[in-house]
């Protein structure tokens, strides 16, 4: 039975169709511009049916702050959507898990042994090599004049890390599993943001199997249960031969924790799994997506990239490579972090939410089980809020004390409230080292033939904001 919008006080949205509501109106591909542009028609709340699920979206900073924080206890559940539910180990994790007690204690044990402020610092180390290596690598380009890929290069790097702080082992030298990894990576990218329609019409779900989704989820499912199960059993091994000095990855965190603390729920390995798949998939595209953008923006505006050159480079001791705590001295710097993850953050609908209770919004009646999309690439973009919302100004963020943590809800790339990302401060520490090191160690210039214009912006769909085509600049060594 559909929600009558007219006998009820329940936010205006475009008029649907019988049983598919507005499904068949939605541009999954660009979905955070299209509900922009809802929202100028029928205001910063509004309403969608798709399939028998209602779904408010919410476009203003302050209604946002209503959902995220007055009544972020009612908002703090996810729809159970199947392919998400699949790949994550039934919500095993924190990111898409039920809210309640369980999810309480899975992100208490994430938050205290793996995000921590002291475990993010632990891990630095790893971040330092592996950018540093990546900075050898585009050395060796610059050498020999040669065209650097910067979209590829950080996508490896964001996974090296990654693979390295998580598992212990990095697939940077073994060009067969580094591939097969890559692509196993991307095809889990795209289930999670494939809609399956027996999520919102369950007798219509023979439509997935006929465009064989269930066969790609199960094979996807499959290939990286048997790739996080190998790595298991190797941190299990008795034999398992130890390197001096060598960091303990969040493999060998959770295992302790799975065999040393009791808790209220059997702590299995598919937990493990699960929460693998949250540092795997949330740190390693949306890294790499963030700092392909901070490049391509900063050569599509030469002002700000000799700005934030000229204060990262006026060091009083030359340095061969900036630390994570030179990085805390650069203010500029500092605000074109912010401006990036203004207008290209990760993930610009959020994750989205479900209602748990009854309760009102703006005024208007909100049902229990109503999902709701955040989006915040429209509050980030909202001229009531921000001067020239569309242009890549990194000097705003010098005049107005407004941060990405979550208290004010003009920036909320990382969300709020309750299921704010945990790892934000891990993702961020990455970033700004690897980008602060590329304006540090390098000028950059287009490739011969190529003026600024030529550099597009579009994305690709999916649930992280993908430059569409890769970036590929030339690099030329800062003496």
């Amino acid at each position: 039975m559909f929600f009558n919008k007219h006998r009820t006080n329940y936010p205006p949205g475009p008029k649907g169709l019988p049983i598919i509501g507005n499904l068949h109106q939605l541009d999954i591909s660009n979905l955070y511009n299209q509900f922009s542009q809802f929202s100028k028609i029928y205001g910063p709340l509004f309403s969608l049916q798709l399939g028998y699920r209602k779904a408010i979206v919410v476009s203003s900073a302050e209604i946002a702050k209503e959902v995220l924080k007055n009544n972020d206890h009612v908002f703090s559940n996810r729809p159970k959507l199947y392919g998400q539910q699949k790949l994550t180990y039934n919500g095993s994790e924190i990111v898409f898990s039920e809210y309640g007690d369980f999810w309480r204690e899975i992100r208490k044990i994430c938050v205290v042994h793996i995000f921590s402020s002291k475990r993010v610092s632990y891990y630095s180390t790893i971040r330092k090599f592996e950018v540093k290596k990546m900075i050898q690598k585009i050395s060796r380009h610059a050498n020999s004049s040669s065209v650097t890929n910067l979209s590829e290069l950080l996508i490896s790097l964001s996974s090296t890390i990654i693979c390295r702080i998580a598992f212990g082992k990095s697939y940077e030298n073994d060009g067969n599993e580094k591939s097969r990894f890559h692509e196993m990576l991307h095809e889990f990218q795209a289930l999670l943001a494939e809609v399956f329609v027996s999520d919102y019409i369950p007798f219509m779900g023979w439509i997935d199997k006929l465009k064989g989704l269930h066969g790609r989820l199960d094979r996807n499912f499959k290939e990286f249960d048997e790739f996080y199960q190998e790595i298991i059993d190797e941190h299990l091994d008795p034999n398992r031969e130890y390197v001096v000095d060598e960091e303990e990855d969040i493999v060998d965190v959770l295992l302790q924790l799975k065999k040393k603390h009791s808790f209220s729920f059997d702590f299995t390995f598919d937990h493990i799994k699960g929460i693998l798949v949250d540092m795997l998939v949330a740190a390693t595209d949306t890294t790499s997506a963030t700092t392909v953008w901070a490049m391509t923006m900063l050569i599509k505006n030469p002002r700000v990239l000799r700005k934030v050159q000229e204060e990262i480079r006026n060091t009083r001791v030359k340095k061969e490579f900036l630390d994570e705590n030179d990085i805390q001295n650069f203010p500029y710097f500092k605000a074109l972090i912010k401006e990036i993850l203004r207008l290209h953050l990760p993930a610009p609908l959020l994750v989205p939410r479900e209602s748990s209770e009854k309760c009102i919004i703006s005024g208007y009646d909100i049902p229990a089980k109503t999902i709701v999309y955040v989006n915040a690439w429209a509050i980030q973009r909202d001229h009531n809020i921000w001067k020239n919302p569309e242009e890549f100004y990194p000097e705003r963020f010098l005049e107005n004390s407004i941060n990405f943590i979550g208290q004010d809800f003009e920036l909320i790339p990382f969300g709020a409230g309750r299921r704010i990302c945990p790892g934000m401060f891990m993702a961020v520490a990455s970033l700004e080292l690897i980008l602060a090191n590329l304006l540090y160690s390098f000028d950059w210039t287009l490739p011969h033939g190529l003026v600024k214009e030529d550099i597009d912006t579009e994305m690709l769909p999916g649930i992280t904001q993908h430059k569409k085509n890769p970036l590929c600049l030339v690099a030329n060594i800062h003496i």
